[in-house]
């Protein structure tokens, strides 16, 4: 194992700050791309069914 304790681990020598930042960052941008391509696709999905019913009522 190249670390003798956990907290070795996390400090990465001097790099944890950025390593751990980094990973931080990306986890954020995964949660926001999902969100926000959920809150696209119901936005689509119920503009199409508005679309829809008032064409049905021609």
């Amino acid at each position: 194992m190249a670390f003798n304790s956990l907290s070795e681990f996390l400090m990465m020598g001097t790099h944890g700050v950025y390593v751990w930042s980094a990973y931080g960052f990306s986890a954020l941008a995964l949660v926001w791309l999902v969100w926000n391509t959920l809150a696209t696709r119901r936005k689509t999905r119920d503009t199409l069914r508005k679309r829809f019913l008032r064409n049905q009522t021609r």
